[in-house]
């Protein structure tokens, strides 16, 4: 009978002990695996974290307050399920234990191997932040109720306070994007874990420091990508309102594109990677900046020796002829002179002949005026008889217009007509009577004559 050349090889057990043994290391990983997978297949149900997916298979943990499982799905089995993972969603599995038990060049593993999923709803941790984003905005620390002086930024800062991990690859970032800029000034570090129940409030610190140094004109949080359990300390309350409280505004750059913490709400401006975060900071291109700055320079140059240049030649040519130049203007004002004279000889003139024809229009209005007031005089003196005859005329024309009316109106009186034989019928109250039927109704009158007055008594009823 040959012998196991496994069993040629094992070496002898530990002297004393009663464990069985030894197993070649294979030999046990492969009965480990096998009472793995022999356990029961059960439904679980938490929060999913580290989510990564590959071509054929599909990684991440699943977590709740008292524990976390690595778990593995097939691609195959994932892309049936027709749910979409993300970071923070509240799941339920359907699996089993399994067990890799490595090699040589590998490591071995342990995952839940899961072979059904479903979403079981919004996850406690992204509801616990959602919470705290809300009360961060109805306290006026987020959204666009926050204040003016947190938003402004300087748009060329002096210096530039930088919180970030001190190995992590954000901090080449922001190295690389200020060089991008040209930026020349002064960067301050302040170097604090981003990830793990430390980190926050070491975070908090760094920020607070930055802020208390006068030279710190903005500050930039940085941190790379990872899930939503690596980023909870940039979703801390307290983190967060020291931020939103700082007299310095911050740059925030944490995670990637599709990455939102709360820092990102309260921050002066959210930034999608540390490269960008390090742009916003410096919002001009320094080179670009000093390029242009020296050209107008060349400019302003160049027209301010031309200038120069060109009145010192003024100068040089006044400097040359000053006699001709004093020559040309005794000249003009010669001229100027005569024009002057005899501007004003013309005035002169011009004003002698109108005077001279004022005085002319002058004696005929004198002479004008004298006859007319001998005509006034002669018809003053005429006056006199003049009234007295229009007077007599008016008064025998007035005498015989009243003696018309006196006959006229003698014509109309009614005590003519009494005199004729004409009586008036009056009632009581004086009013005149005018047919029968007043009468009868009056039943007792006064009749008037010329001479007097009688009373009547109507009896024809």
């Amino acid at each position: 009978m040959q012998q196991d050349p496994a069993d040629a090889a094992r070496p002898a057990g530990i002297d004393g002990s009663d464990l069985k043994g030894p197993f070649a290391v294979g030999e046990y990983a492969e009965a480990l695996r096998a009472q793995l997978r022999g356990f029961a297949r059960v439904q679980v149900f938490g929060e999913v974290s580290s989510l990564g997916i590959r071509a054929n298979a599909v990684y991440f943990e699943l977590r709740d307050a008292r524990g976390a499982l690595p778990c593995a799905m097939w691609r195959d089995d994932y892309d049936r399920s027709g749910v979409e993972l993300a970071n923070g969603a509240q799941v339920v599995l359907a699996g089993g234990c399994d067990y890799y038990p490595g090699s040589a060049t590998s490591s071995p593993s342990f995952s839940f191997r899961a072979t059904g999923l479903e979403l079981a709803g919004e996850g406690e941790l992204l509801a616990q932040i959602e919470r705290l984003r809300r009360r961060l905005a109805e306290d006026g620390l987020a959204g666009d109720g926050r204040p003016q002086w947190l938003l402004d930024r300087p748009t060329l800062p002096r210096s530039i306070g930088v919180v970030t991990g001190e190995g992590g690859k954000a901090r080449d970032d922001v190295l690389a994007g200020l060089r991008r800029r040209g930026w020349a000034g002064r960067l301050v570090w302040g170097f604090a874990p981003v990830q793990d129940r430390r980190a926050a409030p070491a975070i908090a610190r760094a920020v607070q420091d930055l802020a208390a140094l006068a030279e710190v004109d903005v500050i930039v949080v940085a941190r790379g990508g990872g899930s939503v359990m690596d980023l909870m300390a940039f979703s801390d309350e307290t983190l967060c309102r020291t931020i939103a409280l700082l007299p310095v505004p911050v740059i925030a750059s944490v995670g990637h594109h599709t990455d939102r913490t709360l820092i990102d709400d309260v921050a002066a401006l959210s930034c999608s990677t540390p490269t960008h975060a390090a742009e916003s900071a410096v919002r001009i291109d320094c080179a670009q900046a000093r390029t242009s700055l020296l050209g107008a320079a060349r400019r302003l140059d160049r027209c301010g020796r031309r200038a120069v240049v060109d009145r010192a030649r003024r100068l040089s040519a006044l400097a040359r002829a000053p006699a001709q130049h004093v020559a040309r203007q005794r000249s003009w004002l010669h001229q100027k002179l005569r024009e002057l004279r005899a501007s004003g000889g013309r005035q002169l003139a011009a004003r002698e002949q109108t005077t001279g024809r004022h005085l002319v229009v002058l004696g005929r209005k004198v002479a004008a005026t004298t006859r007319d007031r001998d005509r006034a005089e002669a018809r003053l003196r005429a006056a006199p008889a003049d009234l007295e005859r229009s007077a007599r005329t008016s008064l025998v024309r007035r005498r015989r217009e009243l003696g018309r009316l006196h006959a006229t109106l003698l014509a109309h009186d009614p005590e003519r007509t009494l005199e004729r034989g004409y009586a008036l019928v009056e009632d009581a109250d004086g009013q005149i009577v005018t047919s029968a039927a007043a009468a009868r109704a009056a039943a007792r009158v006064s009749v008037r004559f010329h001479d007097d007055r009688v009373g009547a008594r109507i009896d024809d009823r």
